[in-house]
Formats: structure tokens, sequence, C-alpha cells
């Protein structure tokens, strides 16, 4: 079998993987994004704070309503709760850790009211680090030492999270949270419009779906479906439908013996030659060459 992997998420988008346990909410990955299933992690979000480093390549990342390329050398702060995605066009190496924000601080504590839940719920949804700039260039320095131990050493637990301190000390004195915000909860109802639209295409992708029935959904109109839809992830409902089909087609092709046909006619596709066009147009090759790929 091809090493390949995926985002395994529910059906709001957030990823369901446990990133460390209950007595320490911390994981260290050295992930390759080539790796992963058509080199791209797909749609998710967490409740855990994630730092990345690019060390090899360039991480092109949808974050918030924004997309962004991260060169080596270079790395982001992706904020609680923000729905992102990593793609690469060639290998793109980056380290990375997730943590829940509880583990700097008790959340009843001073330290996490006054430093942690401001940035928490502010609009910030993320933040790049680039080794020109003196202060991201330290953050850079400690992402890596904190890297540096989870990969040499043992008992590690308290000289991460004084890196971590360390490291949180520098990103609040240097993120520009407006003084109105500090008190306010991030509002995210978009995001929340969006995944309701993206679970109902999940949970109905096998039938004809108009724009209507996607927009209904969230009880918004059409032009506000298509709006969200783009600015959220960039792509149109439809797109992001086709798009949804075709992942949903590549796992059957790889975990059933089902005839080509038969899969295209399961996933909603109108015919066979349609669904082959567009699985050829998204991954560069042809249902049955993916097939041989992964067997």
């Amino acid at each position: 079998m091809n090493n390949w992997t995926s985002i395994r998420t529910d059906d709001t988008l957030k990823e369901t993987v446990q990133h460390g346990n209950a007595a320490y909410p911390f994981a260290y990955y050295l992930e390759n994004i080539w790796d992963f299933d058509f080199h791209c992690m797909d749609w998710h979000w967490h409740h855990e704070l994630e730092f990345i480093s690019v060390v090899e390549g360039t991480a092109i990342c949808y974050a918030g309503t924004d997309m962004l390329k991260v060169p080596a050398g270079c790395g982001m702060f992706i904020n609680s709760s923000v729905l992102h995605r990593f793609e690469a066009t060639a290998s793109a190496l980056i380290p990375n850790i997730v943590f829940s924000p509880g583990l700097l601080a008790p959340e009843n504590s001073l330290i996490y009211q006054k430093y942690i839940l401001p940035v928490l719920h502010s609009r910030i949804s993320w933040q790049l680090f680039s080794p020109q700039i003196a202060w991201q260039g330290q953050i850079l320095d400690i992402l890596a030492q904190i890297y540096r131990l989870q990969e040499q050493e043992t008992d590690t637990e308290l000289a991460t999270l004084r890196l971590l301190l360390k490291l949180w000390d520098i990103l609040v004195r240097n993120l520009d949270i407006p003084d109105g915000e500090k008190a306010l909860s991030r509002p995210d109802h978009r995001q929340a419009r969006l995944q309701i639209m993206m679970q109902y295409i999940h949970d109905h992708y096998q039938k004809e779906l108009t724009l209507q029935e996607i927009a209904d959904a969230a009880s918004i109109s059409k032009s506000s479906a298509l709006q969200i839809f783009h600015s959220g992830i960039h792509l149109s409902p439809v797109a992001y439908l086709i798009q949804y089909r075709l992942t949903q087609a590549a796992g059957l092709l790889y975990t059933t013996r089902k005839p080509v046909s038969a899969i295209a006619q399961e996933t909603g596709f109108a015919s066979a030659g349609y669904f082959c066009r567009k699985f050829k147009e998204r991954y560069q090759m042809s249902p049955k060459e993916y097939r041989a790929k992964k067997v």
C-alpha cells in the first residue's frame, strides 16, 4: 500500500485525533504535506493552538479567509478554532506543535485571562513568522528548540513548557490586538454557517444538490452562500460538492473492488465519463491509475 494519509474530521470539520492527552495536551509532529493523500492536509479545525515551521519546500496554507505561501525558513501560528488547510506542489516538510491553551496556564488564572484569552477571542486567525523580522525570528528559533527537545530527549515536559511560555510572551507582546477586542469573544457566525453548509453537502452528496438547497441548510440566500464559501475556502458550493464527491470516490476506489461506473453513480456523478474527467482534472490521474497506485 502507498503511505499516503489524510486528515480525519467529524461532520463539523473538527479534527478527531487527540493531540497529546488530558494530563499533557501537547503533541509534536514531523510531517511532509506531500505524503498526504493528494498532497493536501484537507480542511479541519481544532480547539488547540498550532505552530508550524517549514524546513523544506513551500507550504500553501488556507487559514480563515486567507491564502498564504509559507516558504522554507518561515513559519506560522494558527489560532484556536480556525478552519485551515495545507497543500503543496512538491515536498514540503513541516515540523509542528499542537497544544491546548490550558497547558500554558489554568483557565481561571490571571495569566490565562490576561495573556491567553485576548488572543483566543481576537480576530487574529493566523500570524506568519519570517526570520527577517527580529521578534518573529526569535519565535522560529524557539520552535526549533522545541522540535529538537521532542526528537532527542525524554522527560521534556518542563523544558517544553518553559519554551512555550517564552514563545507565547514574545507573541503576545507583538500581536496587534485592539483594546476593544480584548473583552469580546470572537464572533464566528460565518464559519458556523460555512460548516453547516459543508455538513449538509457531506450528508447529501450522493443525490442531486442545488445551490438553493445548500443555502437553505444555513437559512441564507444563494448569494450569501456563494460569498461565504469563496471567502472561507476559496471555492463555490458546487465546486466543493464535486471535490467532496471525488474524495469519497477515491476512498471507494482503494477500499472496494466496485467498478468505476458503480462508484461514479454511488458518489453522485451523472455519468462515469464525467466522473473520470473530473477525477483526472483534480488528481492528474485516472480512477484506474489511482486504484493501481494504492494497491
